[in-house]
This record gives structure tokens, sequence and C-alpha cells, in this order.
């Protein structure tokens, strides 16, 4: 593919068709919010996770909050790059951070489309990427996307990040890699893509001082983070998780959270335990539809880092679905399907989608949320 392609032009449908999406989710969740008294603005900036990123980019790091039990919940739990960025926007804009944090997420979102959009169109062309950045929008959770949250600005970076190691633009993938580790833990799941791809450049014969570049740039974001946490907690490389276990967060293979689903299905909420049992049946079918659609190597082994990571983990059950926002090669073998029907029928299905995605989106920001 020539690079004038990923020219705006190219792109422009999948841009307007998940600009579309998203601002369909948030005319229903102002719309929700009206008719109950609450406001959407402090719904998407200033609650969460969003309170934490906000007051890192206020104060820095240090800020803890000691729990009843004894647990420790340091904000050194967050990656560094979404508070950089909300203090760079709020510098010259005079926002509060956490309305620095929406623009941010706004701006990341188009990129994290158009990145989805770039991955699609070169495997399977551009009908299939303009459905794929669709699809992503009009995910159950997508409202995530438009939060002071950070899975917008790491989706950004990891599909472009993707994109660049396909093309075998080493620099551009290692860099972006090492931006997806300052924001996320769930970074290594690029460096990973990235590594696979140059290893199997190499196997084919590339041999290059930028493919290796880009394999040591890739993992640095993440490391120098962990490393920093380590010397400031004085724990050294297991400081790091150290944070992350004061949270309740770890990696026990899911052992949490199948007693988690068990403990559902023994008691009156049996049904949520049958529908988290379904999701989770649906994200493993889901994957081998990947596996089955012959995605390439860099493309699966990210796509199943993320989804291992996800469910694997051993806290914060109700956060699973948005951990799985970065997954968006899972959404590839729909983008396919939907491009290979009449662009009336498509639409028409993704525009409800859209809207049951809107209307839950509203329920639930205004309800649980995404913690």
């Amino acid at each position: 593919m020539p690079v004038e392609d990923l020219g705006f032009r190219r792109a422009a449908p999948a841009l307007a068709l998940f600009a579309g999406v998203r601002l369909l989710g948030l005319a229903v969740l102002a719309l929700w919010c009206a008719a109950v008294g609450s406001s959407p603005h402090t719904l998407l900036s200033a609650r969460w996770d969003s309170l934490w990123y906000a007051r890192i980019a206020a104060e820095g790091y240090g800020y803890e909050v000691v729990l009843p039990n004894g647990d420790v919940h340091s904000n050194l739990a967050f990656f560094p790059l979404l508070p950089w960025l909300e203090r760079l926007v709020a510098a010259p804009t005079g926002l509060s951070y956490g309305s620095a944090g929406l623009v941010v997420s706004v701006v990341a979102g188009l990129a994290a489309a158009w990145g989805i959009f770039a991955v699609a169109d070169l495997l399977y062309g551009r009908r299939a990427g303009v459905f794929a950045a669709g699809t992503w929008a009009a995910l159950p959770v997508g409202v995530v996307q438009s939060m002071a949250y950070s899975e917008s600005l790491f989706t950004a970076l990891a599909a472009w990040a993707l994109y660049g190691a396909l093309r075998g633009r080493w620099l551009t993938a290692g860099l972006l890699a090492a931006g997806a580790g300052l924001t996320r833990p769930v970074g290594a799941a690029v460096v990973a893509a990235v590594w696979v791809a140059a290893v199997l450049a190499h196997r084919r014969g590339e041999r290059s001082w930028r493919m290796a570049a880009g394999m040591l740039l890739a993992p640095m974001g993440a490391a120098a983070y962990v490393l920093w946490v380590g010397a400031r907690t004085g724990d050294g490389l297991l400081g790091y998780l150290d944070v992350q276990g004061g949270w309740g967060n770890g990696f026990d293979g899911g052992w949490a959270f199948a007693r988690f689903i068990g403990a559902k299905l023994a008691s009156s909420a049996f049904l949520a335990g049958v529908g988290l049992i379904a999701g989770v049946v649906l994200v493993l079918w889901l994957y081998a539809l990947c596996v089955r659609q012959r995605q390439p190597a860099p493309l699966l082994v990210y796509c199943g880092i993320v989804v291992a990571l996800a469910l694997c983990a051993s806290g914060y059950f109700g956060s699973k679905p948005r951990l799985l926002l970065p997954a968006f090669p899972l959404l590839l073998p729909a983008a396919v399907a939907l491009a290979r029907w009449r662009t009336g029928r498509a639409l028409a299905v993704l525009g409800a989608v859209a809207l049951a995605s809107a209307v839950y989106g509203a329920f639930w920001l205004n309800g649980s949320g995404p913690p």
C-alpha cells in the first residue's frame, strides 16, 4: 500500500463513522443525565480512575490511600503518559486536568480509530477498515473511549505500532510501543508484537539497524517506569508488582475470576454468572475466529496477551470489559463480514448496535460504572 493511502481522505469515512457513533453515545448520555439529574461532564472526567490521573497531573506521584483492611492504594499504579498529556493540554488552555483528559481522549480516540482502520485496510481492504473503526466505537463499553481514561490513548499507540511493525517501519513501531509502555501495564503486549514481527522479518532475510533499534526501543517506556517505581519504593524490580498488589491486582491464571463467577452462580445473581460465562466464551470464540482468519502473528500475539491479562487478572472484575477495549483484532472478523454486505444493511446493523451501546453506556455510567 503506498504511503499516501494513509491520508485523511482515505480514512475519512472511518473517522466519520467513529465520530458519529461516539456522538450518539454522548447524546444519549446527556439525555439520560438530564433525566436523572447527574452531570455527564463529571461522569466522564471526574470519577474513578480519571480522578487519580488528574491528581497525578496536578501534584505528581506520592499520593496514596490506606484502606481499613490495611491495603494501600498508591497512585504509582497509574502509568504517566496520560497525566503528562493532561498537564500539557491544561497549561495553555486553562482547562482543569479532568477536562484536559477529555480533550486527550477525543484526539486519541480519533487516532485509535484511524490506526484500527489502517491495520484493517492493510489486511482486508478499505471497507473492512471503515467497519472496524465503527465496530470498535460501538462496543458495549465504548463510552470509556470518551472518558478521561487511558484506553483510547493506549489503543491509538498500539494500533499504529502494530501497523508500523506490519509495514516494517521499525523505528516508528518501537517508539510507539515505548509510548504504549508508558500508558498501561498491558504495553507488554505491544512490545511482544513488535518483537515477533521483527523476528519473522529476520527469518525472511531482513537485516537492518532500524529493526534492531526498534526492538531495543519498544520496551524502554515500560522498563523505565517500572524501574523508577522500584527505585522510588526501594523494592527494586518487584516494586511495581507490590504497588499493584496493594490494589488487589495480580495474575493468577483466572482462578479468582472463576471463583467470582462461581459465587454468582451459587447466589441469587445466577443470571449474572451465566452472563459472565457467556462473555468469556464470546471473547474466546472471537479469538478463535482471528486465528481462523489467519491474522498476522503480531496481531494474534498482541490480542492474545491483552485478552489473557484482562481475563486472568485477580482483581477488579467489573473492569474486565474495559480492559478488553484495546483488543481490537477481535473485531476484524465482524468488520470483514460487514464489509461484504450491502452498505445500507451493514450501516443499519451497526447503527442498531451503536444505539444499544449508547443506552447501555449511559445506564452503566449512571450506575456501577467502569472502576
